[in-house]
């Protein structure tokens, strides 16, 4: 099945109703019966498949981890409250204490708090400002146990070249985790390249309203776990290659509690319907958007990886589907006070902290995501005091142009 068609037929979609739904239902139970003592103990031993309770399985939640799976091109997938949740999830069932990440320094905000975090549990981070593969095999030590990137960076929109970065991850036997939340499936399938997991905030694209919250953790099922090197792992090493998801989804996400409802679940599988139809569009109208201000004599610059003049163009063409190149896009106003002037003058889009809605969204970085970043941090992520993050929407292209511009030629 082509992409589109696998959103609606793919693995995770067929509906058993006996009234003849056309979409799944939403199982909003708290807890599943068994006709027998015995048969409950053996779906808690996981001995036979069931559901018991939905912090640690729902069938609304499995259909969306099926679909998720399906159109990645993995072998099993985990669903999490949030983005957040599933970064954090990957990296404790990876690592313990005195563990550390090797990571791009082009993060998103909260992924830097969340990292500064896992400091004080003994896991640390070593930061690549460049990210390619002799820097990144520069930092290897024996402790690194993960290397981790935002596949199109948050919001410095450089673009990692996953084939290069893991021929180097797998020459030492090192998990390559990539956040594809701005990229999605619909420009490029991680695995295909040497990821060895991928992660989305399904908050974002996937649901594609910004009506919910949700992450998910994606297993390519293909990476050789070295149990001497992730002891942790050795309770799952019948599991093989699936040593990674067993741990995930019978310890570590389970005892946590970072589970998804059941209806945010049934949200982010409806939303996924439309990804492919959503994401030709927003990625049309954020190269458009990109080329009019680019032209603006009144903008500093623009960042675009779809834009001829942007680095990353060559690598958007080679790596991603038809050279798009996803549906953010960032302009430097001058100052902080420009910046705040344009956005408080756009008639259409809205002033918010989310990426990935069917409406274009407009944020200040530096004073809101990255309230809490240092100075380096940053930098390191391109944000600057007069940064513009421009989530781009559906709305017909010619408005959009026409609303930047008045508001640009008030700030001015």
């Amino acid at each position: 099945m082509q992409f589109n068609t696998k959103l609606l037929h793919g693995a995770g979609t067929k509906v058993i109703d006996g009234a003849g739904a056309t979409l799944p239902a939403i199982q909003q139970s708290s807890a599943f019966s068994q006709e027998s003592a015995h048969k409950l103990e053996m779906v808690f031993d996981n001995v036979i498949p069931g559901f018991m309770y939905t912090r640690s399985g729902n069938p609304t939640v499995s259909a969306f981890e099926r679909r998720i799976t399906d159109i990645e091109g993995g072998m099993a997938a985990v669903a999490c409250a949030s983005g957040m949740a599933a970064i954090s999830m990957t990296i404790l069932t990876l690592l313990e204490a005195g563990d550390e990440i090797i990571s791009s320094s082009s993060l998103f905000g909260g992924t830097f708090d969340l990292f500064s975090d896992l400091k004080k549990l003994g896991i640390s981070t070593n930061y690549v400002d460049e990210f390619t593969p002799a820097q990144v095999e520069a930092c290897i030590t024996d402790n690194t146990k993960a290397v981790f990137a935002e596949l199109i960076g948050n919001p410095k929109l450089d673009v990692i070249n996953i084939k290069s970065i893991s021929e180097v991850t797998n020459k030492y036997h090192i998990p390559l985790i990539i956040d594809s939340t701005t990229a999605t499936p619909y420009l490029i399938r991680p695995f295909d390249y040497g990821a060895s997991i991928v992660i989305h905030s399904s908050s974002k694209y996937i649901s594609g309203s910004g009506n919910a919250i949700s992450g998910i953790i994606v297993d390519g099922g293909k990476f050789d776990w070295d149990f001497t090197k992730f002891p942790n792992l050795e309770n799952y090493i019948l599991m093989g290659k699936l040593a990674f998801t067993g741990k995930l989804r019978n310890d570590t996400w389970r005892n946590f509690g970072a589970c998804l409802s059941p209806q945010n679940a049934f949200i982010g599988s409806i939303g996924l319907e439309t990804l492919g139809l959503r994401m030709e569009k927003l990625c049309n109208n954020a190269l458009a958007l990109a080329k009019a201000l680019e032209a603006n004599p009144n903008i500093p610059e623009v960042c675009y990886p779809g834009l001829d003049s942007s680095p990353y163009k060559s690598l958007v063409d080679a790596q991603f589907n038809e050279g798009k190149a996803g549906a953010i896009l960032t302009i430097k106003a001058g100052s902080r006070k420009k910046a705040w002037t344009i956005m408080d003058n756009l008639k259409y889009a809205t002033i918010a902290t989310n990426i990935g809605d069917v409406r274009t969204l407009v944020i200040h970085p530096a004073s809101t995501i990255y309230g809490h970043s240092s100075l380096e941090q940053m930098s390191a992520a391109g944000v600057t005091d007069d940064l513009i993050r421009i989530s781009v929407g559906i709305e017909d292209i010619k408005d959009l142009i026409e609303d930047f511009n008045q508001a640009i030629e008030k700030a001015v």
